[in-house]
């Protein structure tokens, strides 16, 4: 078993009361992915690449996701104008990553693994992680926090492999061939291929304006098209990234 919460709470203390333990924290955001897919990827794919890690090792265990996450972004995740794109401020995601991290800690837990899931979450995990360590000095607890974004595991072969016509980036990457691929590999309950709308990968000046311009948004939510995705990319994305991010997590804390 490497879900914690589905442990008793006995049983969960003795795998943890040494400090050696390694707790992945699978964080992600409720946001629109275009009409043919749900709402969740962000949390469903760094969860299950957390589990798939977790199987690897009996010393790694995964918490429960933190699954609302920062502002949708209009150059990254399509803005928040969407209906079901539910977001929370920076200062509370700061808030409640410290904390989480904190009440581990405090049960003995001393490693720690952020995987992201959601790009805009990125420097508000690290504020978090930083309040937290402070906070725990404090009680004279010292830990360690590793923090990681799936998608910078995907190797160069990968990328080559499931976008043989050319890879225009992870920034419009936002419902396109990389997260539909692993949703078909992971929860294809969860995706409809003939609700994918084909566009090109849209493209933005290089400045951000705020209010934000809901114009500079594909119709469709997505900011590249999904019609090139399939369950055997997303298998190949899914082992690349657990092989990887094992690695890191082998190399540092195992």
């Amino acid at each position: 078993m490497v879900n914690l919460e589905l442990m008793d709470w006995q049983t969960y203390a003795a795998r943890v009361k040494d400090g050696n333990a390694v707790i992945m924290l699978p964080i992600g955001a409720i946001e629109q992915h275009g009409p043919h897919m749900s709402m969740n990827p962000d949390v469903l794919i760094p969860k299950a690449i957390s589990e798939g890690v977790a199987g690897k090792s009996s010393a790694i265990l995964v918490a429960p996701p933190i699954s609302y996450g920062y502002k949708s972004q209009v150059k990254s995740g399509g803005g928040n104008f969407f209906p079901g794109t539910t977001c929370i401020n920076g200062k509370t995601l700061i808030d409640v990553v410290k904390d989480v991290l904190v009440a581990y800690a405090r049960h003995g837990n001393r490693k720690f693994v952020l995987v992201n899931g959601h790009f805009e979450n990125s420097m508000f995990l690290v504020e978090g992680i930083d309040l937290a360590l402070e906070h725990l000095r404090h009680e004279g607890i010292q830990a360690q926090v590793m923090l990681l974004s799936y998608w910078d595991y995907v190797t160069q072969d990968t990328i080559e492999t499931v976008f043989p016509d050319g890879f225009t980036g992870w920034d419009v990457e936002h419902g396109g061939v990389l997260e539909t691929s692993l949703m078909l590999h992971l929860h294809p309950e969860c995706v409809n291929m003939e609700k994918v709308v084909h566009h090109h990968p849209a493209t933005f000046p290089p400045y951000d304006i705020f209010p934000p311009e809901p114009s500079w948004v594909p119709s469709s939510g997505t900011l590249s098209s999904a019609k090139n995705a399939s369950e055997e990319y997303g298998r190949l994305l899914f082992n690349v990234c657990v092989e990887g991010i094992f690695g890191s997590v082998s190399e540092r804390f195992i």
